[in-house]
């Protein structure tokens, strides 16, 4: 495997060009001329996709790879996915995580018209506009499980803004398609006690192995660190150590996607889990730190929640899988 792959999906991720917001009009604040075309999921260029006739699916959505930008004499909000250079940087996160995470598992990830970075500076203008995404991905998820999941287990995975719409999707899912979900990962997002409150489907993870549960995490050096946007989640696991007490776990990484893993040290990074906030406490990272455009600070370590675990992420999705399928195996003798 080239890691050098895993370069331009993390630069692409946060390399975010910005522009001027425009007024929004109607009864929603949206303007439909101000609006990219909605994608249509029959069509096989609005998905990426990596068959590997693996035994179960990762339905992946991609976080905020999209900047106002302005296109055709006109601003826009909202990613157009049937527009190439709009197009690479969603592509970039596709492949980037599907590298970094799916080992042996299928991967299914939809192009959908993700608010710009811009949205989240504001919590109105963001409830205004998430409607738009979200209708787009539960489009992406129905197609999927009429026409490509084809009765295999699946994880639901999401970074981000594609985390606040997985915990959605989750929402709404009926039982029998939650009897398939081997887990779901909300990555970088907060989960409350009120959102458990009204999706019983939400069940917090306990350990490495436990199925049909919901993972979510979310690090800072400190906590004068983090987002002080949103309130403290109800539900937080370590995913090094799958632990959900304060007992740190320790292991050694490269530190940053954004140089050659060859051409760096190590970090040996000590990890705990404060069950006054729920984040994750990292102590021992020496990359210089990359501080999100807008809504970011230093010291959060969000832009790196993938990066930094992604070897935990991905043994943990095949030992959840492996461990899901023994579970129908056993269901059906």
């Amino acid at each position: 495997m080239n890691k050098n792959l895993f370069i331009p999906f993390i630069m692409a991720v946060f390399a975010i060009s910005l522009f001027t917001q425009c007024r929004m009009q109607n009864k929603n604040g949206l303007s439909e001329d101000m609006l990219p075309p909605p994608p249509d999921y029959s069509d096989t260029t609005q998905w990426y996709v990596t068959d590997r006739s693996g035994e179960a699916d990762v339905f992946y959505i991609i976080s905020t790879e999209t900047g106002d930008y302005a296109l055709d004499g006109k601003e826009y909000h909202f990613a157009h996915t049937y527009n190439d250079s709009v197009r690479q940087p969603l592509y970039s996160e596709m492949l980037g995580v599907d590298t970094l995470l799916s080992g042996r598992l299928n991967f299914y990830s939809p192009y959908y018209r993700q608010c710009s970075l811009q949205t989240f500076t504001s919590d109105s203008t963001a409830k205004v506009r998430m409607p738009i995404p979200l209708d787009d991905v539960r489009s992406a998820f129905k197609y999927y499980m009429t026409n490509l999941n084809q009765g295999r287990p699946f994880i639901l995975a999401g970074f981000s803004q594609g985390a606040i719409i997985l915990l959605q999707l989750l929402k709404e899912m009926d039982d029998s398609t939650y009897a398939r979900m081997v887990a779901a990962y909300t990555i970088g997002t907060t989960i409350t006690q009120k959102m458990m409150d009204e999706c019983p489907k939400i069940k917090p993870a306990m350990g490495a192995e436990d199925t049909g549960v919901t993972i979510c995490y979310n690090s800072v050096r400190d906590a004068q660190c983090s987002d002080k946007r949103h309130e403290r989640s109800a539900i937080a696991i370590n995913p090094v150590n799958w632990r959900t007490d304060s007992v740190a776990a320790v292991f050694a990484t490269e530190p940053t996607p954004l140089l050659p893993v060859a051409e760096q040290k190590k970090d040996n990074l000590s990890v705990s889990l404060d069950p006054t906030t729920n984040l994750l406490f990292v102590s021992g990272y020496t990359a210089e730190d990359y501080v999100l455009p807008l809504i970011g600070q230093e010291g959060n370590y969000h832009s790196r929640e993938i990066w930094l675990y992604r070897q935990q992420l991905r043994e943990n999705m095949a030992r959840r899988t492996t461990v899901f399928s023994k579970k129908i195996k056993n269901s059906r003798r």
